[in-house]
């Protein structure tokens, strides 16, 4: 396995002048092999040159400054280098801490080749998680390489010339689809003699595709996975991890999950759930390695638990109490005695093994699987058994082969003439296997091009539905998004026009006036639209007539501060006396219009205010006075009425 692992030394992606310079570290069968300092682009030529089997970093932000670069990155990088990033996936933690995991350990946290060779040495054992951002589909396009230009006296014959290249070209590649028994969708597009664009959309990832690009005279091939929605990572080993679990049965039964590091990963309680259903649960939370009870004597549901997974058990020595119960479980939270129990099983369990844990760090090799070794010793096996059952096969084969073999005893000739015949009929057997496998894989092929050939009428059809339906859906999207970029400019204008208004209230002299053309509903609300009608507004009516209720009840709402008018209606007087809205005469508080405002001084409006005031209240006095005079000659009536009926009785 070849590794390259890079670290920052300076400088950034998303810097204009100073472009990132990385510290690189190749590792080639466990050993490091190279070291130096080369820029992104340097690295990722060599990495298309030599094709690593995996290109390691610790943050995908250090190699690109967002997703559509990052998609980028990854199309240059050859079908068989994966990007791994070592601090995780969506979920990152820090590299020390994942260094920790394998017992590697830094000399200089701030050094960027110490770092590199952690990051290498990290990705070999299996850390991190590859960056997934192609799916399973590639596009292969074959084009034309050259422009057909303007012409003269053999353009035709120039134009023959290519587009039957291009068509040669697109047989070429379709052959070795064929011949890789790839399923696959083809797109030609018809030229002058041949065929000037044909597309594949093949259903197989980069990797599989026997298609590489190239760019000859006339004729060019492009091979491009197909993009994924998202970014996606997947762990370079979907193992699961180990926990100890503490349970706590009953009718109530509750379960506490945690990591070998002792972090919580799960506490939950139900009493809903069967057996069955737990076991379900905890294998969905990870390997237990540990089951613990908080009594002396494991019950036997927690057993039955116990032994489904084939874990060792833990017990106390004898029964705790409440109180050491919760002081174990201090610093943690939970919602009832149940989880309170099962947590502090998990966790006194935990602690047995902890100082365990801290010695064998220190005598295991570095790069070895921290989680792996825990477990082992929860199991009872020694640190050497724990190793020796860490090499890999391949070692352990040329081991056997260097071991000296021990002397072979003398066997009966028909034995050895029986296992003869058996290694031949089973190598017979092999191959017909082998060829049946290759005839059911020719049946498969031929099989998925009649199927093919059926559909693919109707996935035109259907495509061609799915087009129409995306053009009327991007019309109306289209339509919707005028309608709002005028909505938009209006609101630009409007918010303009306000706030020149708002300055010029802050004039001590004059103070601005909205002017309404006339008295109507329709003329008050498109003033309303423009500028706002609120309190404190001062309105000009330049016309009165054909006004109504509606229009004096829309002021009143609208709390305005004063209406200014060139001419006296006694009956608009009477209504906005009745609404106390202060009606002024023009004659008294001349107005300058300049278009939809309008100017008038202060003094003369606080003079004409005032005098509005009097008025108001000799009004008011005055209606008070007809409602007295209403209601006496109201009694006097009723009084009559009723004195002439009690005459006639």
């Amino acid at each position: 396995m070849k590794v390259f692992g890079i670290d920052v030394i300076k400088g950034s992606v998303r810097s204009r002048t100073k472009r990132p310079v990385f510290a690189v570290v190749v590792r080639e069968n466990r050993e490091i092999t190279e070291e130096g300092e080369m820029s992104l682009f340097r690295v990722l030529r060599r990495v298309a040159a030599e094709k690593p089997d995996i290109l390691a970093v610790d943050s995908l932000q250090e190699i690109s400054r967002d997703h559509h670069e990052l998609y980028s990155v990854l199309g240059i990088l050859p079908p068989e280098t994966r990007l791994v990033q070592v601090t995780g996936g969506e979920k990152q933690v820090s590299l020390a801490v994942i260094a920790a995991r394998y017992n590697l350990k830094f000399n200089n946290k701030f050094d960027p080749f110490v770092e590199a060779r952690t990051i290498a040495h990290v990705a070999e054992l299996g850390g991190g998680c590859e960056v997934i951002a192609f799916g399973g589909t590639t596009d292969i396009a074959v084009s034309r390489h050259r422009s057909i230009g303007k012409g003269g006296w053999s353009q035709n014959r120039y134009i023959r010339k290519i587009h039957g290249s291009v068509q040669q070209k697109a047989v070429e590649v379709e052959d070795a689809l064929k011949e890789a028994i790839l399923r696959y969708e083809r797109i030609d597009q018809k030229g002058y003699g041949g065929l000037r664009r044909v597309e594949f959309h093949v259903h197989a990832p980069r990797e599989h595709i026997p298609v590489s690009e190239e760019a000859r005279a006339d004729v060019q091939v492009r091979v491009n996975a197909r993009r994924l929605d998202r970014i996606h990572f997947r762990p370079q080993h979907s193992k699961k991890r180990n926990i100890i679990v503490g349970v706590d049965p009953g009718t109530t039964l509750g379960i506490a999950a945690l990591d070998l590091d002792g972090n919580l990963v799960e506490l939950k309680s139900s009493r809903q759930m069967s057996i069955n259903d737990w076991i379900e649960e905890i294998s969905a939370l990870g390997k237990p390695v540990l089951i613990a009870s908080d009594v002396a004597h494991m019950p036997s549901s927690v057993d039955k638990i116990r032994r489904s997974f084939h874990a060792a058990g833990y017990n106390p020595p004898e029964d705790r109490t409440q109180e050491e119960k919760v002081a174990i479980c201090s610093g943690f939270s939970y919602a009832n005695d149940h989880e309170r129990d099962s947590l502090a099983a998990a966790i006194e369990a935990y602690r047995t093994f902890n100082n365990k844990f801290r010695n064998i760090e220190k005598r295991i090799p570095a790069g070895f699987d921290l989680d792996t070794a825990r477990a082992g010793i929860i199991r009872g096996l020694s640190i050497e058994q724990i190793v020796a059952g860490s090499i890999p096969r391949k070692e352990a084969v040329e081991r056997k082969k260097e071991e000296p073999s021990a002397p072979e005893s003398k066997k009966d000739p028909r034995i050895s003439q029986l296992e003869g015949m058996v290694r031949n009929l089973r190598e017979y057997v092999s191959d017909l296997q082998d060829e049946l496998a290759e005839k059911e894989r020719e049946i498969d092929h031929l099989g998925r091009i009649i199927s093919d050939e059926r559909s693919g009428r109707f996935e035109r059809i259907k495509r061609d539905s799915e087009i129409e339906k995306r053009d009327a859906t991007i019309k109306s999207l289209k339509s919707k998004l005028r309608k709002e970029e005028k909505r938009r400019k209006k609101f630009i204008r409007q918010i303009k026009r306000m706030k020149n208004y708002a300055d010029l209230q802050n004039d001590q002299r004059q103070i601005p006036v909205k002017v309404v053309r006339n008295l109507t509903r329709e003329c008050v609300r498109s003033v309303d639209d423009e500028y706002g009608i609120g309190s404190e507004d001062i309105l000009y009516i330049e016309k009165t007539g054909g006004w109504g209720n509606a229009v004096i009840s829309f002021l009143r709402d609208a709390g305005v501060c004063a209406v200014i008018t060139p001419d006296q209606d006694q009956r608009l007087i009477s209504a906005l006396r009745d609404e106390k809205i202060p009606l002024l005469n023009s004659a008294d508080v001349p107005v300058a219009t300049r278009g939809s405002i309008g100017f008038a001084f202060r003094k003369d409006f606080d003079q004409a205010l005032e005098k509005w005031k009097e008025g108001q209240e000799i009004f008011e006095k005055e209606k008070s006075a007809e409602m007295i005079e209403s209601i006496v000659s109201e009694y006097r009536s009723e009084r009559e009425v009723e004195a002439r009926r009690h005459g006639r009785s």
